[in-house]
C-alpha cells in the first residue's frame, strides 16, 4: 500500500502581508516623483520648443519687413484697434488663415469672427478666441483652457491665451521694485526692451522700429520672449496690445494678485525652480527664480552697456 504525503500550502502571515503592502508603498513613494519629474523635464522642453518657433517667427518677420513685430494700442477695449506683436507673426507660426481673417491693420479686436479652422462649429467664434496651443506651455496647469472672459480691459469678451510675452525691458515706474533709467520710467508705452505696448503707434504714425542690430548689448545677451502665467497676470493672451508684454523690472515669479499689475506685469512659469527665455538670437535659456535682479534687469535692455549674460 503506498501512501501520498501532501504538503500544506501555508498562507500569508498577517506580518507578512502588511510587510509586502509596505514594500509596495515605499516603490510607489519613490516612483512617482521619478515620472512627475520626467514628465516636467518633457514639458519644460516642449515649452522651449515652442518658444525657439515664437522667436523663430519675429526673425522670419523681421526678414521680411526689415524690423521687429511690432505692438500697437489704439483704444483699451475689445472695440480698439490693438492687436500685439504676437499677431503679426501668425502667418510664420502657420497661421496665416487666422492673420487673413483678422486683418489687424483695420479691424478691431472684438469684432473679427475666425475662419473655419477646426472644422464648421469654428464659424462665428471671435479670432481672438482661438487656441493657438503652440502658444500654451504644458507645465501651465490651464494649459488646456481656452478662451477666458476675465481679461483686462476686455469686458468680458472671451479670448484665448498665450503662456509667452514679449519683453519690454526693465525701465518701470511702479509696484514694488521700480527701476527708473536714462530711457525714462514709462516701461508700459516706452521700455527700454525691444517691443513695448504702443511700440506700433508711439511717436504716431509710423511708430518706432526696432531691428535686430539696434541690440546693441547682444542677440545672444538680450531676452526676447518669457513665459506668463494667465492665472496669475490678467494682462495676458496673444492678440491684445496691452497682454502680450512684460518687465523685468519685477523679479520672476513675483505675485501677490492676479489683479495687482505693477507687480505681476512680468514673468512666471509652473516649472520647478525657474522659467524658460527665448534670447534675441532664437536660443532658448533656462533662467533660475533666484537671478541676480540687476543682472536679470540687464539681460531684459536692448541697449544698456551691461556686460552681463545669462548665468547657467
Amino acid at each position: 500500500m503506498f501512501f501520498i504525503l501532501r504538503q500544506s500550502r501555508r498562507a500569508f502571515t498577517l506580518i507578512e502581508l502588511l510587510v509586502v503592502i509596505a514594500i509596495i508603498a515605499i516603490l510607489i513613494a519613490l516612483l512617482v516623483p521619478a515620472v512627475q519629474k520626467v514628465r516636467e523635464a518633457a514639458a519644460r522642453a516642449n515649452c522651449a520648443s515652442n518658444m525657439k518657433q515664437v522667436a523663430l517667427a519675429t526673425h522670419s518677420y523681421h526678414d521680411t519687413v526689415k524690423y521687429l513685430p511690432r505692438s500697437f494700442v489704439n483704444g483699451y477695449s475689445a472695440g480698439g484697434v490693438s492687436w500685439s506683436w504676437i499677431t503679426f507673426t501668425l502667418p510664420y507660426l502657420e497661421q496665416t488663415a487666422l492673420y487673413n481673417a483678422i486683418n489687424p491693420q483695420f479691424n478691431a479686436i472684438g469684432n473679427v469672427t475666425s475662419p473655419a479652422l477646426n472644422g464648421p462649429t469654428a464659424n462665428g467664434t471671435l479670432a481672438i478666441a482661438t487656441r493657438l496651443p503652440l502658444l500654451r506651455c504644458p507645465s501651465d496647469p490651464d494649459f488646456a483652457t481656452d478662451p477666458w472672459t476675465d481679461r483686462s480691459d476686455l469686458g468680458g469678451t472671451p479670448v484665448a491665451m498665450s503662456n509667452y510675452k514679449g519683453v519690454c525691458g526693465a525701465n518701470w515706474a511702479w509696484g514694488s521694485y521700480p527701476n527708473t533709467t536714462a530711457f525714462g520710467n514709462n516701461g508700459l508705452d516706452a521700455g527700454d526692451g525691444w517691443c513695448y505696448r504702443t511700440i506700433g503707434n508711439n511717436p504716431a504714425p509710423a511708430g518706432k522700429k526696432v531691428t535686430l542690430l539696434s541690440i546693441i548689448d547682444g542677440t545672444s545677451n538680450t531676452f526676447l520672449v518669457g513665459e506668463t502665467l494667465p492665472s496669475r497676470d490678467y494682462w495676458t493672451s496673444w492678440c491684445y496690445g496691452n497682454h502680450s508684454t512684460g518687465t523685468c523690472a519685477v523679479p520672476p515669479q513675483n505675485w501677490t494678485s492676479s489683479g495687482d499689475w505693477p507687480n505681476t506685469y512680468s514673468f512666471h512659469s509652473n516649472h520647478t525652480s525657474g522659467l524658460n527665455f527665448a534670447l534675441a538670437d532664437g536660443s532658448v535659456r533656462f533662467v533660475s527664480n533666484t537671478i541676480d535682479l540687476p543682472t536679470y534687469r540687464a539681460l531684459g535692455t536692448i541697449r544698456g552697456n551691461e556686460a552681463v549674460s545669462v548665468p547657467n
